[in-house]
């Protein structure tokens, strides 16, 4: 049976907040300046110190998930995970280590992960004894980490949701590489990954104002994409409809449902021009995964001592931050992770065909858990989609008056609730 969007409003219209409670500002700037108050947390720094360094800094963020734990009655388990990594930025080798907070979901083999980095770095990559505060970069992404965990625990969900607290970005990526190889090691699906780096300033360099948004950075071609694979989605026309952004435009839609305005910036490339995040190492083994960062940085108050000069101020300290603007940032995420946490997975062998005719036919295979499918079209010249209509009982519909050579189509799973899946680009059928 297929009946429109709008007809099925009241009982299909996606959850426009998760959590029942708003991130709080102030319990944001506590754990900012908690994590400052280390010190250091470069990721060679003491392990041992029980109130500087890195080893301090991750035993408090585990003890935060124990409370969290306590709190939700058992919901949430703290996991710790540790490998050794040699390389340019630690030539002696160091054990990096990976603080998690897992909350089991109906299905544990599927996996939403959110995540932040807890390492800092001073003025010198190599410098792990002066004070490298790492107030905004990243205190402000295990900040947002540590409240989602807080919010979202008091619900239950399809998917299992990983809070991730990474250490060695700074030296090369290393935390998020560990997680994401165990990812792949213990067989899970992952529907979807959140990277939170530097997402705390509403001011940037030269005192211009960016606080009505925050950006959003998806690749759209895979990194893991053969030739092949990059040749078909030439023919296709999804450059702009991979997994990863799809999650982008996924979250526009997220943060456009919840109060006030608030922009995010869908920036069409994996990271910022020639850099990087802990995001990366996901794409790399073709998970979806995105970088939130704030809507422009100040240079002055990354990788920098401490200091001031000619009047200029110098440093990650917490005072450069905005603390309200951090809220808005975790909201979105807050509201993005428990849509796709509640959502089925989204659709697989999702094809059209119509070649030489007006209409356009539209095939999915089933999706365990999924109680309707919503169907979406746009014009070729258009990035977002415009028309949608949704399906139920069945796994085809045809899209009467939409010539396939002038139309993009894709299709999400739609739980009971509401919530919906990241929309599957559909492709021509492989050829028998």
């Amino acid at each position: 049976m297929i009946r429109t969007t709008l007809a099925l409003a009241a009982t299909l219209a996606p959850l426009a907040a998760t959590a029942q409670e708003r991130p709080s500002p102030a319990r944001l700037e506590a754990t900012v300046r908690t994590l400052a108050g280390f010190g250091t947390r470069h990721s060679l720094s003491s392990t041992t110190d029980p109130k500087r360094g890195i080893g301090a800094a991750r035993d408090w963020a585990a003890s935060e998930f124990r409370k969290i734990a306590v709190d939700c009655n058992g919901c949430l388990t703290v996991e710790r995970l540790s490998r050794r990594f040699t390389g340019p930025r630690a030539p002696n080798g160091v054990v990096i280590e990976d603080v998690l907070g897992i909350q089991p979901g109906t299905d544990p083999n599927r996996v939403i992960i959110i995540g932040g980095h807890i390492d800092s770095m001073p003025s010198d990559v190599m410098d792990f004894t002066s004070d490298a505060p790492g107030a905004n970069d990243d205190a402000s992404g295990v900040a947002v980490v540590l409240e989602a965990a807080r919010l979202l625990s008091k619900k239950k969900f399809a998917a299992t949701i990983i809070y991730a607290v990474f250490s060695g970005e700074e030296q090369g990526l290393w935390g998020a590489t560990l997680l994401a190889d165990t990812v792949k090691a213990r067989g899970w699906q992952v529907s979807a990954m959140l990277n939170n780096d530097i997402v705390g300033n509403a001011i940037s360099q030269g005192g211009v104002k960016t606080g009505d948004r925050v950006r959003v950075f998806s690749e759209g071609v895979r990194a893991v994409d053969s030739l092949t694979d990059q040749m078909t989605r030439r023919m296709d026309g999804s450059e702009d409809d991979g997994p990863s952004r799809a999650l982008a435009k996924y979250i526009v839609k997220v943060a456009d449902a919840l109060p006030g305005k608030f922009d995010v910036f869908v920036d069409r490339r994996p990271d910022r021009f020639g850099r990087g995040g802990d995001h990366e190492p996901f794409l790399a083994l073709g998970y979806p995964a995105v970088r939130f960062t704030s809507g422009g940085e100040n240079w002055d108050r990354q990788h920098q001592n401490v200091r001031t000069e000619n009047g200029r101020d110098y440093g990650d300290l917490p005072e450069a931050m905005d603390f309200s603007y951090l809220a808005k940032v975790a909201a979105i995420n807050i509201a993005a992770l428990g849509q796709l946490a509640a959502a089925p997975p989204a659709p697989a062998g999702v094809t059209i065909a119509g070649a030489l005719s007006r209409d356009t036919t539209v095939t999915w295979a089933p999706v365990p858990g999924a109680t309707a499918y919503k169907v979406v079209w746009r014009r070729n010249d258009n990035q977002a989609w415009a028309d949608s209509r949704t399906v139920t009982g069945a796994t085809t519909t045809m899209l009467k008056d939409v010539p396939v050579d002038d139309h993009f189509v894709g299709v999400s799973a739609v739980a009971a609730d509401g919530s919906e899946s990241l929309v599957t680009f559909a492709g021509r059928a492989p050829r028998r």
